[in-house]
Order: C-alpha cells, then sequence, then structure tokens
C-alpha cells in the first residue's frame, strides 16, 4: 500500500537502481551534464520532490514562495509525510483484526491470551495483535480416532491392536470413533492435543472392556455389547477431562485372533458350526417325530379310553336290563317269554331277505310286494348303520335241493319251525311248574 501511496505521487524507488543511497551535490553540475541511468540518484533531491508534491497536495506553496525559507518548507513536509504514514500503517493495523468464520465453525477470541467471547459464522472483528488473537474451531466436522490400524485395516498397528482377554488369550481389535465438539471453548483450553487425547482414552476404554471379557464373547456374540460399553466408558472419560467432545459412534472394523494362530481358530469355529449344524438337525427331528409319537399315544390312550367307557356301560346296561327282566318274569313267566321271544324274533326278521307268508290263509293267489319289501329292508339298514346296495340277496342253502325251493316252501317252512320250538318251549315250561 506505501508503495501505491508512492507511485501516486510520482517517486519511483528501486533498490536495483545503482544510483541509490549516492549524494551527488558536490558535482552537481557534472550530474546534470550525465545521461540517464548512467551515476546513482540524488536522495535530497528526491526527498525535496516528494515534500514539494505533498506540499501542492496540501495547498502549500512550495519552497520558493514560502517566507521561511527552504528548511521550514521541507520541515512541515516532513512532518505530514510522518502523519500520513502513521495513519496508513494505523488502517492496516486495525484492519488486521477482522477475520472471517465460515459456517459450522466458532470462533473462540482471548485478549491477552485469557478467554474474551466467541463469535458465530460470519464476518467478525477483534483488536489486533498483541492485544486479541483468535482460534477457529469446526464443530460440525466429525472425527474419527483410529486404534489398531491407520487409514485401513490392511496397515495395522500392533501395539494398539493386540490385546490380552479375561481368559489370558490375545485377540486382534480394530476400531475407529467417532465425535463432535460439542464445546470449543472447553477444547481448546482445557486440554492440550485434544486429538492424541481421544486417542489414547478410546484405546484405554477398549483394553478395559477386553480384559473383562472371554475371548469367544468378544469374536463372536458379543461384538456389538463391546462396542456399547467402549461407546459408554469413552464418553465417561471425556466428560471427566472436560474435553468438551461429544462420541457419537464407536464401529468394530475387525475382531479376529492373531495371524499366527488364525488357521487353529478357523478350524475350531468350523467344529463348532458342525456341532450347531448337528445339534439343530437332531433337535428338528426331534421336534418332528416326539409331537407326532405324543399325538399317536394320546389318540389310542382316548380310544383305549372310549372303548373302556363303552363296555363298562354296556356291561352296565345289560345288567341293569337282565335284572329288569328277571323282576318281571318272576311276576308273569308266560308273558315275559313270550314278550321276550317276539322281540328276538323281531331283531331277526329285520335284518333278513326272507319273506313270511301265511298259508293256511286259504287263498290261493299269492301276492308279494317286494318293492315295498325292499325299501323296508333298505330303510333298516340305514337305521342301524350298515349300508346295503343291489337287490334283495336270499340266504344261501347249504345244499342244491334246499336251494331249488321257492319263497312260498321257505316261508311255510320257517313258520313250522317256529310253531315247533313255540310248542317245546310251552311243553317244557308245563313241566317245570308241575314239577
Amino acid at each position: 500500500m506505501l508503495v501505491s501511496l508512492l507511485k501516486r505521487f510520482g517517486i519511483k524507488l528501486s533498490l536495483n537502481d545503482p544510483r541509490w543511497g549516492k549524494n551527488p551535490e558536490s558535482d552537481h553540475k557534472a550530474q546534470e551534464g550525465r545521461r540517464p541511468g548512467e551515476g546513482p540518484p540524488d536522495l535530497d533531491q528526491m526527498w525535496r520532490d516528494f515534500n514539494a508534491r505533498l506540499n501542492r497536495l496540501f495547498g502549500s506553496r512550495g519552497n520558493n514562495g514560502d517566507a521561511g525559507g527552504p528548511y521550514r518548507g521541507e520541515g512541515r513536509g516532513a512532518g505530514i509525510t510522518a502523519s500520513v504514514i502513521g495513519f496508513i500503517v494505523l488502517l492496516i493495523w486495525l484492519a488486521s483484526g477482522a477475520f472471517i468464520v465460515q459456517e459450522g465453525q466458532v470462533g473462540v477470541v482471548t485478549t491477552f491470551g485469557r478467554l474474551s467471547h466467541t463469535t458465530g459464522a460470519g464476518f467478525n472483528w477483534r483488536w489486533p495483535a498483541p492485544i486479541q488473537a483468535h482460534e477457529t474451531v469446526n464443530v460440525s466436522q466429525v472425527r474419527t480416532a483410529e486404534i489398531g490400524y491407520r487409514d485401513n485395516v490392511r496397515n495395522k498397528q500392533g501395539a494398539e491392536s493386540l490385546m490380552l482377554t479375561d481368559d489370558e488369550n490375545i485377540i486382534d481389535i480394530q476400531f475407529a470413533v467417532q465425535y463432535t465438539l460439542k464445546d470449543p471453548v472447553a477444547w481448546v483450553f482445557n486440554n492440550r492435543d485434544q486429538d492424541a487425547t481421544v486417542h489414547q482414552v478410546a484405546e484405554t476404554a477398549i483394553r478395559e472392556v477386553v480384559g473383562k471379557s472371554k475371548m469367544d464373547f468378544v469374536l463372536y456374540e458379543g461384538r456389538e455389547k463391546v462396542a456399547l460399553d467402549v461407546h459408554r466408558i469413552i464418553q465417561q472419560i471425556v466428560d471427566r477431562y472436560k474435553l468438551g467432545a461429544l462420541i457419537t459412534n464407536v464401529t468394530m472394523q475387525n475382531v479376529q485372533p492373531p495371524e499366527q494362530v488364525q488357521s487353529a481358530f478357523d478350524d475350531a469355529v468350523k467344529a463348532g458350526q458342525d456341532r450347531a449344524r448337528a445339534r439343530n438337525e437332531g433337535e428338528a427331528y426331534a421336534n418332528d417325530v416326539i409331537p407326532r409319537a405324543r399325538g399317536a399315544a394320546f389318540r389310542l390312550l382316548q380310544d383305549a379310553e372310549a372303548y373302556r367307557s363303552m363296555v363298562v356301560e354296556n356291561a352296565t346296561g345289560n345288567a341293569a336290563r337282565f335284572n329288569q327282566v328277571v323282576t318281571e318274569y318272576a311276576k308273569a313267566p308266560g308273558v315275559t317269554r313270550d314278550r321276550m321271544y317276539i322281540d328276538t324274533m323281531q331283531q331277526i326278521f329285520s335284518s333278513t331277505s326272507k319273506v313270511m307268508v301265511d298259508a293256511k290263509s286259504g287263498s290261493n293267489m299269492l301276492y308279494l310286494p317286494l318293492d315295498k319289501l325292499i325299501a323296508q329292508v333298505a330303510a333298516n339298514d340305514a337305521a342301524t348303520g350298515s349300508a346295503r346296495s343291489g337287490p334283495v340277496q336270499l340266504q344261501q342253502q347249504p345244499n342244491q335241493q334246499e336251494q331249488a325251493t321257492t319263497p312260498a316252501q321257505e316261508v311255510q317252512q320257517t313258520i313250522e319251525q317256529v310253531r315247533q320250538r313255540d310248542s317245546r318251549s310251552r311243553d317244557s315250561s308245563r313241566d317245570r311248574e308241575s314239577r
């Protein structure tokens, strides 16, 4: 800015000029006779020209019209020049206190090293150094601390990743901790080397959790719980240190045994998977067979109970009916006997296809309503629960002679047999009564 001001007044200074710093007043005439560029410039003459230009700029008459002589004009011009230069320097110094805070950042302003205030996003101004200073803190950035690796899980850091479990086994863990800033003032003033502090706190937390857990738990079913416990412990330590950070996420990148025993652990894992698969297959087979066996046993038990109840009830009913028949028989033996005989014959003939015809009626014409008889037989069969199909079949006889008889003859024979049986029963009854 000073150079541009000098150029505005027509003054050109160059350190590369060979006439710089020499005073040719003693040989002024010789300088006037020289061509441009042959000798160094006259500093006094340049100063006088500069003061003259300032005087003309601020309304002065210059050296020739000043009553005080050339020295008085030169002193006044020098004072004005110093004032202008001082004012310009002051403006530059004040302008150095301006700063811009980007969106998502916070400016922390200090006065002589002590916290003064914080600023938001936008254009801000503070007193220039050494009075005040500022530091910009990004509070929206998600910061990451990598433990056990750097930039890639293949770039392992053995000193950080190898840890000892509760069952005295060594395990290799790589994980990342993501965090943001919730208090920029605490982040700036309460600790030094804050990112390294978070890194060390995360390593301490994971070693504490792993040291209290079994190896199989950390490798397989407990990975999520380990991450949650590490997240909780890191946040507690960070709050205790008043670091001003908020832990947002803990991601387990890789959890495995050391490379030297990786193959042995792979075999153990495969064996465990085979055992789990065989167990699941056995449980599936048991879940398929056992319920069916239990259902079949329950069904058999219910059938047996039903059969037992049926037999017991039938026997009880038969016994009760027999007792009633005995009682009635003692009161009226003949009537009871005839009634029993009629009921028995009705039960027998209700399920037979034979037709009984009274041949003593004296009629020479015999009419048999076979269609109605067949319908009656079918109705009786449906009532008793036995299904019959096709025409009524005659009872087969043991020899050819009985099969050749006509239906009327069969009916007549049946009637005779019934009468003979009835007469024999009455005779035997009379004999018992006479005795």
